[in-house]
């Protein structure tokens, strides 16, 4: 253990501090495709019963109109944060009719390209721009992409914990300064390391053959309907996701928040003559909200982004500079095909420890070889991380990947026990445990597992995700709502309708307009 991490944790465990560690919020966002009973995807519109998606805070889309994202509010309780999760499963199956949530991240059986809905957010200026940004992205990356689900994990640290270590260590940094700067730490510390958790939590080594549309690819045949990896851990994760070659070597290294804006604000600036080539509009309808290497900086697919909660129509890089980090967002995580609600908790309770220790640990610079080697080692594991052997790079070294993985557990232990100190009881210290012991039997890794599964079906992809897809579904149904919660959230759902409505009847000026605007937000003012 490094002497930064031994010192914090001491100073954490002590009693006058140790109630630090519980008031961290916790959140997650997690996308499900609606489909049909025959793993179709659903062409209908955003179910009214589910409320507007423009406006109500746990139930809306992301990309497609038929991606659901159901999302829980911040809770210092992670157990009590999945059960709000459930509940929204609940009530949403209970409201889809004859539909049902794909539990997969790799889509079910998409239509033809242009078949495919985009998501819509009703005729306000926000609404309409944020339809706009999702017709760019089809434009720009296909409208399948759109059909991927994940799983993003929101995490933060307690204010009073970012202040209790700048006042313990003399810093002399302004407290946002030296939180923001702690997030951006964790964030360095977590590239360094995510790959373990692809390596643990990957869910995707296989997709269905249609999903690809034709493009070049290196997958190797399963059967007539599916394509996989026989070693991958997560091909939502590698090139045959959401990637943007051109937002490489934009976006510096996480070595500071003012680094990271800089380069954020120069990615949404700077043109990219595939996209001008591409226009602004087509018959007089807006197809992207700009030609730029981002449109916005939501376009940028990272594995963790730094986040703040923004006001109406403020742009994300403008709440962070203004306002500082408040919380960080974990986007590599593939949906859990064996969880109804697509995460565990006991894989939550590994996630806060390995989060927190990302927070505490030293975090050196990152330079251009070390941001190298850190995507280097990612994309080996997300292809074949279960290939027997494998070996990862580590300042310029190779390192078999069975080894670091089990320096990274043994990393986290401490952390997890004062957590489970604070907490009471051993669930983090079992959360570790429990991902050493699959570690020592690869065959159990979540990965390996879905393969397994996909085996007992034929070898197709689209006949076991159905069954489980079915299953999930039947679970919900079968665990209907106390009738006062479900008028509850019935009348959520009718509220939010109506201040989709209220938005709509208070616009001014025209989209164009207000579109200008909103780009003339960013580049000077983000210290461009």
């Amino acid at each position: 253990m490094s002497d930064q991490l031994h010192r914090r944790l001491d100073l954490l465990g002590q009693p006058a501090h140790q109630d630090l560690l519980a008031q961290g919020l916790r959140g997650v966002e997690r996308e499900a495709l609606r489909t049909d009973r025959q793993g179709r995807l659903a062409r209908t519109p955003h179910p009214a019963a589910l409320g507007s998606a423009l406006t109500h805070p746990r139930i809306t889309t992301d990309y497609s109109e038929a991606l659901l994202e159901l999302i829980t509010s911040p809770q210092a309780d992670t157990a009590a944060m999945l059960g709000e999760l459930d509940l929204i499963h609940r009530y949403v199956q209970q409201s889809l009719g004859d539909e049902i949530m794909w539990t997969h991240s790799m889509p079910a059986v998409l239509p033809a390209e242009d078949e495919i809905p985009i998501a819509w957010y009703g005729k306000s200026h926000i609404g309409m721009l944020k339809h706009v940004y999702r017709r760019g992205l089809a434009l720009r990356y296909g409208r399948a992409m759109q059909c991927i689900a994940g799983i993003h994990y929101n995490f933060s640290v307690a204010d009073g914990l970012w202040e209790q270590l700048r006042r313990d260590e003399g810093s002399s940094l302004s407290p946002q300064d030296f939180q923001s700067e702690g997030y951006i730490a964790l964030i360095r510390n977590f590239q360094r390391r995510s790959w373990l958790l692809m390596l643990l939590f990957g869910a995707s080594p296989a997709l269905p053959t249609g999903f690809l549309q034709g493009r070049p690819h290196q997958l190797e045949t399963l059967s007539e309907d599916t394509l996989y990896l026989p070693y991958a851990t997560s091909l939502r994760m590698s090139d045959l996701g959401y990637q943007n070659n051109a937002q490489a070597g934009l976006i510096p290294p996480y070595n500071t928040l003012e680094q990271y804006l800089r380069g954020m604000a120069r990615a949404v600036s700077l043109p990219y003559p595939a996209y001008e080539a591409m226009g602004l509009r087509r018959d007089g309808e807006w197809v992207q909200i700009s030609t730029n290497v981002l449109q916005i900086e939501n376009e940028f697919y990272a594995t963790i982004r730094p986040k703040r909660v923004t006001r109406p129509g403020e742009r994300p890089a403008r709440a962070l500079q203004e306002r500082g980090v408040q919380y960080i967002e974990v986007r590599c995580m593939d949906v859990d095909p064996f969880e109804p609600v697509g995460v565990s908790l006991q894989t939550a309770r590994f996630l806060d420890a390995f989060l927190m220790t990302c927070a505490l640990a030293p975090s050196p610079q990152v330079d251009e070889r070390r941001g190298n080697e850190d995507r280097a080692n990612f994309a080996s594991v997300v292809r074949e991380g279960r290939r027997p052997g494998l070996l990862l790079q580590r300042d310029g070294a190779a390192v078999p990947l069975a080894q670091w993985a089990q320096e990274l557990l043994d990393e986290v232990r401490p952390v997890a026990r004062l957590l489970d100190r604070q907490a009471g009881g051993s669930e983090h210290v079992d959360a570790v445990q429990a991902q050493a012991s699959q570690l020592a039997a690869p065959a159990t890794l979540r990965s390996a597992r879905v393969l397994e599964g996909i085996a007992g079906h034929g070898n197709s992809f689209y006949r076991y995700a159905l069954a489980q897809s079915a299953a999930h579904a039947e679970n919900f149904l079968s665990r209907p709502l106390d009738p006062a919660l479900r008028q509850q959230m019935m009348q959520e759902a009718a509220l939010s309708i109506a201040q989709q409505k209220q938005i709509e009847s208070q616009d001014q000026g025209s989209f164009d307009d207000f579109v200008e605007a909103y780009r003339a937000a960013t580049p000077q003012q983000l210290g461009a």
